[in-house]
């Protein structure tokens, strides 16, 4: 998102907020719509975009995605009326996806701190989607049983119900944290001044951009489907949330 968007983040905010009452900026069916507030997270750091609706006199317009640029643009599905500049408009997201994104995001932070606690390795690269993701880490060697033993460790944290908080910091302030990022390449562009910081409190803090539960229990239990290697320095850990 452009550090000049017009469009206020309410997902940063607060991730449990669902529906809100905005005003259309601007709306191009080719371009996409730019509200003045929006809850719909963009997508970004390997979390997928929102989907959702917009709701204005009487008609419903359907929000498969966003794309960031100059502004925030909402994508509305083909076909679907767009609202002029000036409409009010319901926004609503998704509540079963975004919900299981969180879950799986947070998860993923979950594991990260394990990895990192466990065996200094940093993450290097990551996707996912509603309550399936993967993760992969500078980790040569593993030793046996690690599927296992990393599972268990992980589900461990989770259960120790850690709390789960967002901040946004200087840049300065935010990278002269220790270990504060846990990607072997940092992913943070040099132009942004202020870094938002995600706290799995006790366990991991990094430099992040996502929506998350406030606790790990939240999560549910987090099942390490797979270990791959991916390269020889590589790992590559699937993962499945489960209630």
């Amino acid at each position: 998102m452009a550090a000049t968007s017009l469009t206020h983040r309410l997902d940063w905010a607060d991730p449990t907020l669902r529906e809100w009452d905005a005003t259309v900026i601007s709306g191009d069916p080719d371009q996409g719509i730019v509200l003045d507030r929006s809850a719909f997270y963009p997508g970004g750091g390997g979390q997928p975009p929102d989907h959702g609706v917009l709701l204005w006199q009487g008609v419903e317009t359907r929000i498969v995605g966003t794309r960031t640029g100059d502004e925030l643009y909402l994508v509305p599905a083909d076909g679907d009326p767009v609202p002029p500049a000036g409409t009010a408009v319901r926004g609503a997201v998704e509540e079963l996806r975004r919900t299981s994104l969180m879950r799986t995001h947070s998860g993923l932070h979950v594991v990260c701190g394990v990895i990192f606690r466990d065996f200094q390795a940093l993450a290097t690269g990551s996707n996912m989607e509603p309550l399936v993701g993967r993760i992969d880490f500078n980790l040569p060697e593993v030793p046996a049983g690690f599927k296992i033993d990393v599972e268990a460790a992980i589900n461990t944290e989770i259960l120790a119900d850690r709390a789960i908080v967002a901040r946004v910091l200087p840049r300065a302030e935010a990278m002269a944290i220790p270990d504060v990022v846990k990607t072997q390449t940092d992913l943070v562009p040099p132009d942004v001044t202020e870094v938002r910081i995600v706290d799995v409190v006790g366990l991991d803090l990094q430099t992040d951009g996502g929506t998350h539960v406030a606790s790990t229990r939240q999560i549910g239990r987090v099942e390490v489907v797979k270990v791959e290697s991916k390269g020889r320095q590589n790992r590559r850990l699937r993962l499945r949330v489960h209630d």
